[in-house]
């Protein structure tokens, strides 16, 4: 059989071996250093932030920019459906309920004439959610320019889920630096990597209170005292050496999954791909398109798989998750389609054009079989 082609694999060479090895010869390897310290503010300088606060994983950071936006437990909180369910899994650990919003066709982010219409009805019955969380999808950033002024008009904090979008622009302004607070991701099969990790974007009071929640609510005394609950959510000084080196590559990574999206699209024309409404520069994390109707994602895929190429189904909503039911929806009809018809396609910026061109004369195959 065939070697596997994998969906987004880790791209990693000389430049992250060395970094790894500086950072465990001298011995900073605990989530305190010189690495972390330059990794966040290389982190903060490239998506134009104030600050940064590098944690443990982005599931981490949502939990973390949740509780410093002031969500409580018994709160309410605005949920994207079409996304990963790390999105919602922060808003429970957080003691809170996630309410369930469908994406409008053009970013398939968060639809902001839904958000605006559920706004409105729920401040004439007082009872208004505690914050409201936007996801950029497969680099593809929302509206922010509408949901922004939309969130501020009610007083209600916005966090933005930009696990999967680092590198990408809305206008002149990078995925994470919008709302209150914005989350990334550096999980294994993201753009660039740390392992797993992740980081919180802010102002600078957001992002002390949240490096001060991560590090066991720790106060700034000889002894141990401790006045909040706190969390073992940092980044380790060898992991955030690993990520410099990931991010002094990203512009690369970033170029080779464009070209990437380019060739599929050449080459596969009567398909649908995922649109970019808002962004003026998607990273392209991964590409992933429409099927016609009447194809079904999960036996395509399957038959993909059976090849030793890793594809998957888009993201299956929130709303349609047991873990989930009965949760209030607002819409539906949009999340429900895109996870009927969409596959993503691997898209690693070190796959090779022969491994492009199998993937796609492999789809060509099994959607004729």
């Amino acid at each position: 059989m065939q070697e596997r082609i994998f969906l987004s694999a880790p791209d990693v060479g000389d430049p992250e071996r060395e970094a790894l090895l500086r950072a465990f010869d001298s011995n900073w390897i605990a989530p305190v250093g010189p690495e972390l310290d330059a990794f966040e503010a290389e982190l903060a300088k490239y998506t134009g932030t104030a600050a940064c606060v590098a944690l443990a994983s982005g599931t981490a950071a949502l939990h973390l920019a949740l509780l410093e936006a002031g969500v409580k437990p018994g709160d309410e909180v605005v949920v994207q459906s079409f996304t990963f369910a790390a999105t919602a899994f922060a808003v429970v650990h957080a003691g809170a309920r996630p309410v369930f919003m469908d994406s409008d066709v053009e970013t398939w982010a968060m639809d902001p004439d839904l958000l605006h219409s559920f706004l409105t009805e729920r401040s004439a019955s007082g009872s208004l959610p505690a914050a409201v969380i936007p996801v950029d999808l497969y680099g593809s950033c929302a509206n922010y320019e509408r949901l922004v002024p939309i969130c501020q008009g009610f007083g209600i904090p916005l966090i933005c889920d930009a696990a999967e979008a680092l590198g990408s622009r809305a206008g002149e302004r990078s995925a994470g630096s919008f709302g209150r607070s914005g989350v990334l991701s550096f999980n294994g099969n993201k753009i660039m990597t740390t392992s797993g990790g992740g980081a919180l974007l802010g102002a600078p009071e957001t992002v002390d209170r949240a490096r001060y929640l991560a590090t066991q609510a720790r106060q700034p005394v000889l002894h141990y005292e401790h006045t909040d609950i706190g969390f073992n959510y940092r980044l380790s000084n060898l992991l955030a050496a690993l990520g410099r080196a990931q991010l002094a590559g990203l512009e690369g990574k970033i170029q080779r999954r464009q070209e990437i999206a380019a060739f599929y699209a050449t080459e596969l024309q009567d398909i649908e791909w995922c649109p970019y409404g808002s962004t003026s520069r998607p990273n392209r994390w991964l590409t992933v398109c429409l099927l016609p109707r009447g194809e079904d994602p999960q036996t395509i895929c399957l038959a993909m798989n059976e090849m030793n190429i890793e594809a998957r189904p888009a993201w299956k909503p929130m709303h349609l998750q047991p873990i989930f039911a009965g949760h209030e929806m607002v819409g539906g009809e949009v999340s429900e389609q895109l996870y009927a018809r969409g596959i993503c396609l691997p898209s690693g910026s070190a796959l090779s054009d022969a491994q492009l061109e199998r993937v796609a004369d492999g789809l060509r195959t099994v959607r004729r079989s």
